[in-house]
């Protein structure tokens, strides 16, 4: 018979539970790095509702704000009830996932704490989605008519493309993830998508009252109230995006230096690449075109942040502001009023990005496959979001109307949609009544 001692039983089980410590140890490193993340996403809705509202006039502060505020509540509790399970459920089909609705104990038998970890970092991108669409409508939407269409993005259109390009956690996998498509934090999934609804519900919507001349069509300026709330929702954003694009990694690893220099990078050049691009046109260089180029470099690098080298994450981020600049003036030509710039610096950029992705790839630059899967990416979020969302905010404005009407929009929606100023000192020797 063979006596063991205390201290050798001890070290035996020590020895023989080891593997589980650090696999334990790694998940709860892993857990807390994503969480974090998470909250430095959610922290990201801050900037786009000052950045939004600073863009917008006075009587719309309020309710720009209140729409920002309602993206996160509404999508968050759409997002766990329906979006989770079609982005990322059981996906054999390559199309939808059809598991983990409503993710739970009581719903899911073998649910993991890790699952919970992963809902909570996805709900932050959905939301991030949906709030794209509220700077460009801004000033001249309806407040319940505008919830009701983001309810529908969340549930539906942003998580299906979704789970094409990331699908597949829990089996199976998205068609375009099977052919190699790269979107590493969501140039396309989350702000082309976000953009294509925009420029939907902005082409059903119309332009603001006075933005453009009837006889000419000549845009008209109007210029937002506060200019100070733009640059700190910049700042703000830029922050955040350390968590979007780092918190991808969806572990604590060494990967995350590249990862967050390269966002860090991509964000300094797209300010200049609009600052080069305002220069060279000879146009005045202004503080939001500045922001939304940065802007724009953070949404061109978030697909190839993983995967690109610091000097063309550079490249990436400059070509982005530029289009940035760009895009806003094509869009004026064409009579679309974008409040904010959304679409060019989601949509434009984003497309951008996605392509940057496959031309800068490390390791294998400039393949024709890695390009050519990419275009298809690109092309399928267009085709896939711009029509649907055109045909809810199309439906919504039939069954209920999208549009408040012109005395709303002149009295301001603050007043109108909310019943409050979100600036009442500016509003003492006015009188509001509703007929």
């Amino acid at each position: 018979m063979i006596r063991i001692s205390k201290a050798q039983l001890a070290v035996v089980c020590t020895l023989l539970s080891a593997p589980a410590l650090a696999d334990n140890a790694e998940l709860n490193s892993n857990s807390m790095w994503v969480v974090m993340t998470a909250a430095l996403v959610f922290f990201m809705q801050a900037g786009f509702a000052l950045l939004e509202s600073g863009m917008s006039r006075a009587k719309n502060a309020v309710n720009v704000m209140m729409k920002n505020y309602m993206d996160v509540c509404l999508g968050t509790l759409i997002f766990w009830l329906v979006g989770f399970g079609l982005m990322f459920g059981e996906n054999f089909s390559g199309f939808f996932g059809y598991s983990h609705f409503a993710l739970s104990s009581s719903t899911v038998a073998d649910i993991q704490p890790w699952d919970y970890t992963v809902l909570l970092f996805q709900t932050m991108f959905a939301a991030t989605a949906v709030t794209i669409c509220s700077g460009a409508m801004a000033e001249r939407t309806r407040y319940d008519a505008y919830l009701i269409a983001a309810c529908l993005i969340t549930a539906f259109i942003y998580p299906v493309f979704g789970s094409w390009v990331w699908g597949g956690l829990y089996g199976g996998g998205g068609w375009l993830a099977q052919l190699g498509f790269i979107d590493f934090a969501g140039s396309t999934v989350v702000h082309s998508i976000g953009a294509w609804c925009a420029l939907a519900g902005i082409i059903v919507l119309g332009p603001r009252t006075g933005r453009f001349d009837r006889k000419t069509g000549e845009a008209r300026p109007i210029p937002g109230h506060n200019l100070s709330l733009v640059a700190l929702g910049g700042f703000i954003l830029w922050l955040g995006w350390f968590g979007f694009n780092g918190g991808s990694t969806l572990a604590a690893n060494a990967d995350i230096g590249l990862i967050v220099l390269n966002t860090q990078l991509a964000a300094a050049a797209g300010a200049v690449g609009a600052l080069v691009f305002s220069r060279i046109t000879r146009r005045p260089v202004l503080l939001t075109a500045t922001v939304n180029g940065s802007i724009a470099g953070l949404v061109g690098i978030t697909a190839g942040c993983a995967s690109m080298a610091p000097e063309f994450a550079a490249l990436t981020g400059f070509i982005a502001g530029m289009l940035a600049v760009y895009g806003a003036y094509w869009m004026e030509r064409r009579r679309l009023d974008d409040v904010v710039g959304a679409v060019p610096v989601h949509g434009f950029a984003g497309a951008w990005g996605t392509l940057a992705a496959g031309l800068f790839l490390r390791d294998d630059m400039f393949s024709i496959t890695h390009i050519a899967v990419q275009i298809i990416g690109i092309v399928s979020a267009f085709f896939w979001a711009f029509p649907l969302a055109l045909i809810v905010f199309f439906l919504i404005d039939r069954l209920m109307g999208l549009r408040a009407s012109t005395q709303d929009e002149q009295l301001g929606l603050d007043f109108t949609e909310h019943d409050e100023i979100g600036y009442p000192e500016f509003h003492q020797n006015v009188t509001y009544h509703r007929e």
